[in-house]
């Protein structure tokens, strides 16, 4: 237990180190898009390693494989984004609604990205600890539910990429496909993929309690999403930049989770 807690410690330092460069990366370049870039490719690294490292037999490797292939998906499409978009509008507004002091505002808000996923990885390590034997109906559930969180997550963005690469759309907001049935359903798939964690973890008959705890991961990525860096900031400038057409399709488009539009 303390070789775990020493561990857990270290992955803390990287990941906050890997947010002060990342913090340090838009200082100098402008850039507020390479924060989050850093966050996915950090954690996957981060959590992979544990799973690797402290994890037990197959269902470890299952669970690094997991968090490696959704750090890498999404960890590249907010590179390829913010490399041709250049800064997130979320970042800015918080940047300019905090004046002079954005600059030290902004490192410890990078920070506390550091960390959530120091408890995301924990999570992740709890369930690649798991001593159950592999494969277990929890495990097939697990791969399904991932799969369709991935799926759902890079379809979403595709239709979306597809509909502002349209410039006949410029200006107007993305409500086809997927995102006629939520505001946010790439925000919804990604909170898909956390709920794998927990049934990795769980063992329904007993005898690995602390598998509960990976439940902490899907409930903080939910609170992240819904109410704290997803759809707050990003629904607060859309308010601001495109009102009439987003009180419009606020009234009939679900905010998170996909449910059919309403008429009239």
């Amino acid at each position: 237990m303390v070789e775990l807690l020493l561990v857990l410690l270290g992955a803390g330092a990287v990941l906050s180190a890997s947010m002060a460069a990342a913090w340090a990366v838009q200082r100098a370049t402008g850039n507020s898009g390479w924060i989050d870039v850093t966050w996915t490719f950090s954690l996957g690294v981060v959590a992979a390693a544990l799973a690797l490292g402290y994890g037990n037999g197959a269902r470890a490797v299952a669970v690094a494989a997991f968090v490696a292939l959704w750090s890498a998906r999404l960890g590249l499409h907010l590179a390829v984004r913010t490399a041709g978009a250049g800064d997130d509008p979320r970042y800015r507004d918080l940047m300019e609604q905090w004046g002079a002091d954005a600059g030290r505002r902004l490192f410890w808000f990078a920070q506390s990205q550091a960390a959530v996923s120091l408890l995301l990885a924990g999570a992740i390590l709890i369930a690649a600890r798991n001593p159950a034997p592999f494969p277990a109906t929890g495990d097939v559930l697990a791969a399904a539910v991932f799969a369709l969180g991935v799926l759902g997550e890079a379809v979403a963005d595709y239709q979306l990429r597809r509909f502002k690469a349209d410039p006949a759309n410029r200006g107007r907001i993305c409500d086809r496909g997927l995102w006629g049935w939520s505001r946010h359903p790439n925000y919804f798939f990604e909170w898909v993929c956390w709920l794998a964690y927990p049934l990795l973890a769980i063992v329904p008959a007993g005898g690995y309690t602390v598998g509960y705890v990976a439940l902490a991961a899907p409930a903080w990525m939910y609170w992240l999403l819904v109410m704290v860096s997803g759809i707050p900031p990003l629904e607060t400038h859309l308010m601001r930049t495109r009102a009439a057409a987003f009180a419009v399709y606020r009234m009939r488009t679900s905010a998170f989770f996909p449910l059919p539009p309403k008429r009239g």
